[in-house]
């Protein structure tokens, strides 16, 4: 399986790993279908939503 990364899309990110969901709606991503999720990388969307974006990235590659 591809390695997910901070410069990933939302909905690239969720291609690789669909089982990634329910940690992005943890956290309030939960608009992963809407078309910021296509155009949002992980590490945007965790600014937005005020989470430090390497805790993302470990939560995510704990899955």
């Amino acid at each position: 399986m591809a390695d997910i990364t901070k410069n990933m899309t939302i909905g690239e990110a969720l291609n690789v790993n669909p089982d990634i969901a329910p940690v992005l709606m943890g956290i309030g991503m939960h608009c992963l279908g809407c078309p910021s999720a296509q155009g949002e990388t992980l590490e945007e969307a965790a600014m937005v939503h005020g989470i430090d974006v390497d805790e993302l990235m470990r939560q995510i590659a704990a899955v």
